[in-house]
């Protein structure tokens, strides 16, 4: 800690982030132990984000992340669609085809950001706020694979009608960019990938990584 720095604040921020690595939440002895600070400030500093909503604590005593870091993560969106923005147009418009950004929300990818190319008669139609699940379509599936396998660059994932028939889509994950699951990607109506698409996808994913670190 330095001169200009708030501990309580730092130790406030310390168990949120705790609690966000935790499915099932812990308990002010846990939170005490991975802190290194005694109960009494651990119950403190988990009645103030209380207040704030920002933590919860279950029936049993064990805090979770509250409701409220939702209304906090909502104004991410918007800054991660600016950063992204550059990058998409460029991708579109050197592809031709619908560039776009999915992030994670819950158990589904969600497009926060989509380009469409000028100058193609016609593209895909790919709207901000789109959602399916992780699973289905290269976004998706592209941060599944980053997730399997955390140390590794897995590179671009293709897919073929899985989500629109006769499109097929070619993405890269984010990578290196604490606290932002997501990935870059394009769809395009043709019966495969050109070559040349997937390794500029990956590019244009660490041009996005790049402007969010």
């Amino acid at each position: 800690m330095t001169a200009e720095t708030s501990q309580t604040l730092d130790r406030g921020l310390r168990v949120l982030k705790l609690l966000a690595d935790t499915d099932h939440g812990l308990t002010v002895t846990e939170l005490s132990v991975r802190l290194g600070v005694n109960r009494t400030v651990v119950y403190r500093l988990l009645a103030t984000l209380e207040q704030h909503a920002l933590i919860r604590r279950d029936l049993g005593g064990r805090a979770r992340v509250g409701l409220g870091v939702l209304r906090l993560g909502r104004q991410v969106h918007p800054l991660v669609r600016e950063a992204a923005m550059p990058a998409l147009r460029s991708l579109a418009e050197d592809i031709g085809a619908t560039a776009h950004l999915t992030l994670v929300d819950g158990a589904d990818a969600l497009a926060v950001a989509v380009v469409e190319p000028t100058w193609t008669d016609y593209h895909v139609a790919y709207r901000a706020g789109f959602r399916h699940p992780l699973g289905r379509g290269a976004a998706g599936k592209a941060i599944l694979a980053a997730r399997r396998h955390p140390m590794t660059d897995p590179g671009y994932l293709l897919t073929h009608g899985e989500l629109e028939a006769g499109a097929c889509g070619a993405a890269a994950p984010l990578l290196g960019v604490t606290g932002v699951e997501g990935s870059v990607g394009v769809v395009m109506l043709a019966e495969a990938v050109p070559e040349r698409v997937g390794p500029r996808v990956v590019d244009a994913a660490r041009e996005v990584a790049e402007a969010l670190r």
